[in-house]
């Protein structure tokens, strides 16, 4: 049976990968090329990755998906609490990331790797963590859960808009979509 909570994370999980690997290809590029980044459009990445993946997406898998996983799946409770601690840590690390960026914009040169150090452990420990929810705990879940279990999430997934996952932007979001898909290295930009 189809569970549209699992395509809902499973679309934003993809979208948040190919968010993450664009800024990675932006500050690449710009490294090559012997010029500093596009700090705007770096910001703007950032700010989506603190409004639609933390505000939205986190708080649902660690209050709705861990705790149903965890009751039919007491073998995961270490690798469930591994996640749910990233989870609750993600506000901090998108903050210091933001400061290491803000760092670069407004020091130069003499913070340009501790910016660039930064992105790379966030890049890679966020990859890392959507690869363990994707290869454990998504399909203990398919396995394990109830229809009830099921309702609950689809109901809630099912609110989340993100406009990355092919759902129009809200008025207020608009700006903030098109000058990242216009100015963001592929995949996730045109530019």
């Amino acid at each position: 049976m189809r569970h549209p909570a699992l395509d809902v994370i499973q679309d934003e999980h993809q979208a948040l990968a190919a968010m993450l690997r664009s800024m990675s290809l932006l500050v690449a590029h710009a490294q090559r090329e012997g010029q500093v980044p596009d700090f705007s459009v770096l910001r703007a990445m950032l700010f989506y990755v603190d409004e639609f993946p933390e505000r939205l997406h986190h708080p649902k898998e660690s209050e709705l998906l861990f705790p149903r996983v965890l009751a039919r799946c007491p073998a995961l409770a270490d690798t469930l609490a591994r996640l749910d601690a990233d989870h609750g840590r993600g506000e901090a690390a998108i903050r210091s990331l933001e400061h290491a960026l803000l760092a670069y914009e407004v020091l130069g040169a003499s913070r340009q790797q501790a910016f660039v150090d930064a992105l790379e452990g966030y890049v890679n420990g966020y990859l890392s963590h959507m690869a363990i929810e994707e290869s454990e705990i998504l399909p203990a879940a398919r396995a394990h859960l109830t229809e009830a279990d099921w309702a609950a999430l689809d109901a809630a997934f099912a609110t989340n808009r993100d406009p990355l996952t092919g759902h129009a932007a809200d008025d207020v979001f608009r700006p903030l979509f098109r000058k990242i898909v216009m100015t963001a290295p592929a995949p996730i930009g045109l530019g």
